[in-house]
């Protein structure tokens, strides 16, 4: 159950990731509620990484979750703020994907 937590953790570092990047492209009111928005979307994911650390080792919880936050970082500026998709950046992602499945692996 808490790897489940630890990814929906994750999943909420992507939305204050997007959150950030619309502060950065917005302004006046529209840019205080995408900060608002990071603001909860941070605080959720930190209470729902508390929670999945104690249970999962610290060093491995925490790498999980900043892989899932920078593979799905790296989604959202390539599909929602038109970042390159040059082959070594998906080169270099798939071997991050391919890293947190090996941490989930022998982490049991």
């Amino acid at each position: 159950m808490n790897w489940i937590i630890l990814i929906i953790a994750g999943l909420f570092e992507v939305t204050f990731a997007f959150c950030l990047g619309k502060v950065k492209e917005t302004t006046n009111t529209e840019m205080y509620l995408w900060f608002a928005g990071f603001l909860v979307a941070l605080s959720i994911s930190m209470g729902l990484l508390v929670k999945a650390t104690q249970t999962l080792p610290i060093g491995t919880a925490y790498a999980v979750w900043t892989g899932i936050g920078a593979v799905g970082t790296v989604l959202i500026g390539i599909f929602a703020f038109n970042e390159p998709t040059t082959f070594p950046r998906l080169f270099f992602l798939t071997t991050l994907i391919i890293s947190i499945i090996g941490l989930k692996i022998v982490s049991g």
